[in-house]
């Protein structure tokens, strides 16, 4: 349970920061960027506490390295586009998305894992997919999407869905005790340099600059990221609980506890279908601890 009570917790830490971000006019690709170099360095300083640099040979293989280069673009890819769509199409869509994305990574523990499946952690799942929307919806009536938006949404479904499944695949079939952070480095560094390779093509392309200000708020930004992968694998790697649940128990926590502290920090007037969509994450999370 502490797995993932920290997960939820240093998510939404990152959610908040992302808050601030567009208050103080934070650059999202240069922070985004910096934050994965800054998780993969503490990644790296965790895993030579516990091992040599004979052991990190050892532990490196070439599963491992294709499962964290595809993990980490895959990273980069989500996090932007979820900055963009959050930006340029709204939270609502953007939130809707994201965290539907857990269907994807369920259904496959389901299916290629042989997971239990019973009635009431279905019940559980699907009552969490009526809070995410719940949670999700705005008073206002949305403007219709185009076509570009809708795409940009799919991708965002799409790549969150996929960069779960396969950590879900990847905490069953390669990672243990003594390679996980050497995973965590590799991931999040293959994510920093993908990041920083679109960093210069933006700015030899276009108006981008660096600025000191995106650079430190990338740093604060890749200590709750790599918290939050360490223990959100940690959880799955838990007997207590299978994947299925693991997913909707996270996604429904990081709304719950993002609501609350929208009004306390931000002071955000929370709709009566947000409240709605509490309490269903409550319900949800009850039936499928079942």
């Amino acid at each position: 349970m502490i797995d993932l009570a920290i997960t939820i917790t240093t998510f939404s830490m990152m959610v908040m920061l992302f808050k601030y971000f567009d208050k103080i006019r934070v650059n999202n690709l240069i922070s985004i960027t910096f934050n994965y170099f800054i998780a993969g360095t503490l990644a790296l300083s965790s895993y030579l506490l516990e091992n040599s640099f004979i052991e990190l040979k050892t532990n490196t293989n070439l599963n491992l390295v294709i499962i964290a280069l595809i993990i980490g673009t895959l990273f980069v890819i989500t996090f932007n586009l979820y900055a963009y769509s959050a930006q340029k199409i709204g939270i609502t869509l953007s939130t809707i998305s994201n965290k539907m994305s857990m269907i994807i990574p369920i259904l496959i523990g389901i299916i290629l894992f042989n997971e239990e499946v019973t009635f009431f952690k279905i019940l559980g799942i699907f009552i969490a997919l009526g809070a995410i929307v719940f949670s999700s919806k705005e008073d206002k009536k949305s403007k219709k999407l185009s076509q570009k938006n809708i795409i940009i949404l799919l991708l965002l479904f799409v790549g969150q869905g996929l960069a779960d499944g396969l950590l879900n695949w990847g905490q069953r079939n390669i990672l243990n005790s003594q390679n996980m952070n050497l995973f965590f480095t590799l991931t999040f560094l293959f994510a920093g340099f993908a990041g920083g390779l679109y960093c210069f093509l933006k700015i030899k392309t276009s108006n981008l600059r660096m600025d000191k200000k995106s650079v430190f708020w990338g740093i604060i930004l890749g200590i709750p990221n790599y918290l939050t992968l360490l223990y959100f694998i940690k959880s799955l790697k838990n007997e207590l609980f299978s994947s299925y649940q693991v997913f909707p128990i996270v996604n429904i926590g990081v709304i719950v506890m993002c609501t609350i502290l929208s009004v306390i920090l931000f002071q955000e007037k929370i709709s009566i279908f947000k409240w709605i969509g509490v309490g269903f994450g409550i319900l949800a999370i009850s039936l499928i601890l079942l």
